[in-house]
C-alpha cells in the first residue's frame, strides 16, 4: 500500500536484543542497505525504525537511480550503485527496475551549455552520457508537443518503485541474518568513557559499540541533543501520480516545467523539479548562513512558509532536549507525512497534458508530499564521528539518495565495522561545516 503510513501494520517486530555489534538508526533506503551489507559479512546487527521501513523520503521520491547530473564526489559511487541494483532486484524479488534512461530536456542553448560543461567532466568516469539534438528528442518523444532545444541524455540509467524497493531490501536483510524492529525508536545514545556504548530505546537498552545513523530528515535534530551541530534543512515536496496512460516515454524526463517518470504500473510519476517548500524554524536561523548561497542561487524555486506543523524535526515546539527515560520526538511523529501542495498538484496536471495534449485531461490517481533532508552543499555526510567515537553518520542525500542508496549502505557498513570505506570521502566528512571549508554546492542538474 502507498504512501506508507503508520497506521499500516508493522512488518518487522523482532524482540529487542540485549547486545549487538552495530545498531543502525532509521529504516531508509540507507539504513536498509547498511545492515543488510552487515548481515551478509556476517556481523551482528540490529535495525531500528520509529515508525515504518520506508515510511518517509524513501518511499516517496521519484524513483530515479540515475548517474546523470551527479556531483562528481558521488559519481563513482553512483556507478558503483548501478551494478548494485540488478543483483538487489535477483536476491530481494521485482522492485520494477528496468534501464530506461534520464533525459534532461534543454529550453535553451544555454542549458545545452550547461549540460555540455556537466559532461566534460564526467566523461572521465566513462557514463554513457552524451547530448542529443532537438530532432533526436523529438524521435524519441513524439507526442509531445514541446520542441526543446536539445538533451542531455544517459541511456544505462533506470527506474524502480521505491515503495516496493526498500521494505523488499529489508526482508532480504531478515533473510540474511538482520534484525529489523519498527515502532522502536531511539531515544538516546548511550555513552562512556568519551565514545559509544549502547543506544537507549523506548523498548529498553541495547549494548553496542558501533551506531549508524542514518535519520533523514531527523539527524539533524538527533545529532543536536548530543552535542554534534549539522547544518541540515528539510523541505517539502509535492509528487503525483497518474492513471495508466500510453507510453509516452519510459524512463524519467525533466525540463524547466515538469518532471516525469514511466512507473510500473503503467502510469506516470509527475513532479516539479526547481520547487520546493522550506518551514522556517529555529534549525533554519542556525543554518542560514551555510544555506545562504545555495537559498540565493535558488530563491525563486523555494516558497517560505511561517512555520512547521506540531512535531515536525524544525517546528518552534518540537523539543531540542528529552530524557531517555522519557518519550521522545520520534515516537510522537512516527512517520513524517505531510500533506502534499493541492495547487501544485493542479499545475503538475495542467503542464503535463500541455506537453502531452493527446491525453487529454491528466488522472491524477494520487498525490503525497514528502520532506527532503538537504545540507548547504547538496551533498551528504557519510563520516566517522569524531566528536563521538563508535558513531557513523550516513544521511543529507539532498534528495538524491534512492538511487545511490545501496552503494552509501555499503560505504556505511564497511565504516561502521572498521573497514575501509573503498572510495574518497573526503568531500563527505562531517568537519566540513566546522573546519573553515568553503562550502561548494553540486552541480544543481
Amino acid at each position: 500500500m502507498f504512501p506508507i503510513h503508520a497506521a499500516q501494520p508493522a512488518q518487522f517486530t523482532a524482540a529487542l536484543p540485549t547486545i549487538a555489534d552495530v545498531v543502525v538508526i532509521g529504516g531508509g533506503v540507507v539504513g536498509v542497505m547498511t545492515v543488510w551489507e552487515l548481515a551478509r559479512a556476517g556481523i551482528n546487527a540490529v535495525l531500528l525504525e520509529k515508525g515504518r521501513i520506508a515510511g518517509e523520503q524513501s518511499s516517496r521520491n521519484w524513483g530515479w537511480v540515475r548517474a546523470q547530473g551527479r556531483d562528481f564526489a558521488e559519481l563513482p559511487i553512483m556507478l558503483e550503485a548501478q551494478t548494485m541494483w540488478p543483483k538487489l532486484e535477483a536476491e530481494a524479488g521485482s522492485v520494477g527496475l528496468q534501464q530506461t534512461g534520464t533525459l534532461y530536456l534543454a529550453d535553451s542553448a544555454a542549458d545545452l551549455d550547461k549540460y555540455q560543461g556537466w559532461l566534460d567532466q564526467a566523461a572521465a568516469f566513462q557514463v554513457s552520457s552524451h547530448i542529443l539534438t532537438s530532432g533526436q528528442v523529438a524521435q524519441m518523444m513524439p507526442d509531445a508537443a514541446r520542441r526543446w532545444a536539445g538533451a542531455l541524455y544517459t541511456p544505462t540509467d533506470m527506474r524502480a518503485e521505491p515503495w516496493q524497493a526498500v521494505p523488499a531490501f529489508a526482508r532480504a536483510a531478515v533473510r540474511a541474518g538482520a534484525t529489523i524492529i519498527e515502532d522502536c525508536a531511539v531515544r538516546t545514545l548511550d555513552r562512556g568513557a568519551g565514545r559509544v556504548t549502547g543506544v537507549m530505546t523506548e523498548q529498553g537498552l541495547i549494548k553496542t559499540d558501533s551506531v549508524v545513523l542514518s535519520g533523514g530528515a531527523w539527524s539533524s535534530l538527533f545529532l543536536r541533543r548530543h552535542g554534534i551541530s549539522l547544518p541540515q534543512l528539510s523541505v517539502r515536496a509535492t509528487v503525483a501520480r497518474t492513471d495508466a496512460l500510453p507510453n509516452l516515454y519510459d524512463g524519467g524526463a525533466v525540463d524547466s516545467r515538469l518532471a516525469w517518470r514511466r512507473r510500473a504500473d503503467g502510469g506516470y510519476t509527475l513532479a516539479q523539479g526547481d520547487f520546493h517548500e522550506l518551514f522556517i524554524g529555529p534549525d533554519a536561523f542556525r543554518a542560514l548562513r551555510p544555506f545562504a548561497p545555495q537559498l540565493i542561487q535558488d530563491f525563486g524555486g523555494t516558497r517560505f512558509l511561517p512555520a512547521a506543523p506540531k512535531g515536525y524535526p524544525d517546528a518552534w515546539s518540537t523539543p531540542r532536549q528529552w530524557d531517555a527515560d522519557r518519550i521522545s520526538p520520534f515516537e510522537r511523529m512516527r512517520v513524517l507525512n505531510p500533506t502534499p501542495n493541492a495547487r501544485k498538484v493542479a499545475k503538475l496536471a495542467r503542464d503535463f497534458s500541455a506537453t502531452f495534449p493527446g491525453v487529454g485531461p491528466t488522472p491524477i490517481k494520487m498525490a503525497w508530499a514528502g520532506m527532503i533532508d538537504v545540507l548547504p552543499d547538496v551533498v551528504p555526510v557519510v563520516d566517522r564521528c569524531d566528536a563521538l567515537p563508535g558513531l557513523t553518520i550516513a544521511t543529507g542525500l539532498s534528495g538524491h539518495g534512492f538511487g545511490i542508496g545501496p552503494a552509501i549502505g555499503r560505504i556505511a557498513a564497511r565504516l561502521a565495522s572498521g573497514r575501509d570505506s573503498g572510495h574518497d570521502l573526503s568531500r563527505f566528512r562531517l568537519s566540513r561545516f566546522s573546519d573553515g571549508s568553503r562550502l561548494v554546492p553540486g552541480p544543481s542538474l
